[in-house]
């Protein structure tokens, strides 16, 4: 059986300002609504961890990229 594609952060970003637009728009019912929060609380749990993961990649490279810095500095001093 094949696996089903992971939604990137931008697919996700885009179905939660679908959500938003659809609920704004006042056509759903209560139950709608509650599927579509609902949906939209996953969305934006999975967006946020994505965008944790990339600040902290972000750190990661930049304490690499200073530690690289201060090495070659201090080889040619």
């Amino acid at each position: 059986m094949a696996k089903k594609k992971e939604a990137t952060f931008e697919e996700n970003l885009n179905r939660l300002e679908e959500i938003v637009g659809e609920m704004e728009s006042g056509d759903a019912n209560l139950t709608e609504l509650i599927e579509k929060y609902s949906e939209g609380v996953s969305l934006s749990k999975k967006c946020m961890s994505a965008l944790k993961i990339a600040g902290e990649t972000m750190d990661l490279l930049i304490k690499e990229e200073g530690a690289e810095e201060l090495k070659l500095e201090i080889e040619g001093d």
